[in-house]
């Protein structure tokens, strides 16, 4: 058609600014977050929509579009407390929304360490975290080694502990996801892993200064549980 407007390409460009400008409200803004997202990583050492805090009488899995559940601890439940104080210091904390920018930036940081992405972990990690992730990376480069990993399902997400110690809030996510890990040698040989896709549970901790202009949550620790 000659002299038409693509209309089509308007209605992908407002559907992808509208996801971007959701994700930086969750998890923070950070350049890149857009990118499209999958696999995992453990480097050395390494319900439905209305449920919201102030409503939740007990722990309420739900339902959402990736497929897993959502967990929000019971308000009355010292995780639930400190939920609370986050909300009463954050007024745009929300635990449903935030386990959604959670699951984003889950699949984010274990596609970018799979892949020895530096630029995308970095604003992501704190200093710790990502002095350990790189680390990893080094290692594995200076091995001539690859890895594999792929995110094939989220089962679960849920908030496992929170703290506010002044003005600096603490969130724990617990990640129940079916993957596969397969790292592989200068030659192609497997070195750790398989094929196989396996139940994985991940306990990540994200961290943020409620009183600084930087939205984002950072990933300050981790561990398999």
């Amino acid at each position: 058609m000659t002299g038409g407007f693509p209309v089509d390409l308007i209605l992908f460009a407002m559907i992808a600014a509208f996801l971007v400008l959701r994700l930086r409200s969750v998890l923070g803004k950070r350049t890149g977050f857009e990118r499209p997202v999958q696999p995992e990583a453990r480097p050395g050492g390494f319900d439905p929509r209305p449920a919201t805090i102030d409503g939740v009488a007990e722990p309420v899995p739900a339902p959402q579009a990736g497929g897993g559940r959502r967990v929000v601890p019971d308000p009355r439940t010292p995780p639930g407390q400190a939920l609370q104080r986050i909300v009463a210091a954050d007024h745009s904390f929300e635990p449903n929304r935030f386990l959604d920018g959670a699951e984003a930036a889950f699949r984010m940081i274990v596609t970018a360490f799979a892949a020895g992405d530096r630029a995308t972990l970095r604003p992501l990690l704190s200093d710790d975290t990502y002095a350990g992730f790189e680390r990893a990376i080094s290692a594995r480069e200076a091995a001539g080694e690859r890895q594999r990993t792929e995110i094939r399902g989220v089962h679960e997400l849920g908030i496992e502990a929170a703290d506010l110690r002044g003005t600096v809030a603490d969130v724990t996510v617990r990640f129940v996801t079916d993957q596969i890990n397969l790292t592989t040698g200068r030659n192609g040989e497997v070195v750790t892993g398989s094929d196989a896709v396996t139940e994985l549970t991940d306990l990540w901790t994200f961290q943020r200064d409620l009183q600084q202009a930087d939205p984002t949550w950072k990933l300050v620790s981790t561990q398999s549980a």
